[in-house]
């Protein structure tokens, strides 16, 4: 039997973000279930997790900016998205690191919902819409991915059905090309999102090639998250020991056991990078 506890721990961004995914698609269908059975519309659920277009209802539901990039309305919807997110994903990893992977998502996402706020109350197009319009799925976040990955890797070659051989940079291209001539559509709100994450993948790796990594920014906001809700660590009495004074012999053999732990761990650094150590080979290295 798969340990998903285990698989989720030791597994990399993208399957996180995967099992997140599905995660929330499984707890908000069983919660639907549950209300149904009691006669109790699910739909009200749905409304406090999707991002809605009117700018009045927002405000009070201000956290949909991020809950909407993880909800999915069916199996295929999610498939799909999840399928899209596995294989950019993979690509992506071998050009950033996993924070950086996160950031763009996040980054993603938040900007594809603001660009479909602001087109959906700004063009005269969709205002009978607005009020009752919501966005959910992560294809806006994945769009950024893909737009970032085919920046980074251009001329990388993918094979498709139907299609064959084709660089990332063409697939990207036909990909925001499609969902621009979408976004008057009857998945106008969705295509827009696509647009907007097309251009926050763009900015990103733009900022990142300037020296600015976005991701750093995020990084620093989910520690603070993740922190708040971490048990303090109880402080060690510190415990003094003893011991004889060594001598000129005992204390070279010490010295020389000390440099080559140092030269160890920066052979280490020099083959796999400072990311590669251990909490322990840390502190041996910049202990006194």
């Amino acid at each position: 039997m798969v340990d998903l506890k285990s698989l989720f721990k030791n597994g990399n961004a993208v399957t996180r973000l995967i099992f997140i995914n599905v995660a929330v698609f499984l707890v908000v269908k069983l919660v639907a279930i549950f209300l149904q059975l009691f006669n109790v519309s699910h739909i009200s659920l749905i409304t406090y997790l999707a991002l809605p277009a009117s700018l009045h209802v927002l405000p009070l539901r201000f956290w949909t900016l991020l809950t909407y990039m993880f909800l999915h309305e069916g199996v295929f919807h999610l498939f799909f998205n999840m399928l899209c997110l596995y294989w950019f994903g993979k690509i992506a990893l071998m050009y950033l690191s996993e924070k950086q992977f996160v950031g763009i998502y996040l980054v993603g996402g938040l900007i594809a919902g603001l660009f479909y706020l602001l087109a959906y109350n700004l063009f005269p197009y969709y205002e009978p819409l607005v009020d009752a319009s919501l966005l959910v799925g992560a294809s806006g976040a994945i769009m950024a991915i893909i737009v970032a990955t085919a920046m980074l890797a251009p001329n990388m070659e993918v094979m498709l059905m139907f299609l064959g051989r084709i660089k990332l940079k063409w697939l990207a291209l036909i990909t925001v090309l499609i969902s621009l001539f979408g976004i008057t559509s009857s998945n106008g709100g969705g295509e827009l999102a696509h647009v907007g994450g097309a251009l926050a993948g763009y900015i990103f790796v733009v900022l990142l090639r300037r020296g600015t990594d976005v991701s750093t920014y995020v990084s620093r906001i989910i520690d603070k998250i993740v922190n708040l809700f971490k048990r303090p660590k109880r402080k060690k009495q510190p415990k003094f020991h003893y011991s004889k004074p060594m001598n000129d012999g005992e204390y070279n053999q010490y010295k020389a056991r000390k440099n080559a732990e140092i030269d160890a761990i920066l052979d280490k650094i020099k083959r796999s990078g400072y990311d590669s150590l251990s909490a322990e080979e840390k502190r041996k290295l910049f202990e006194k």
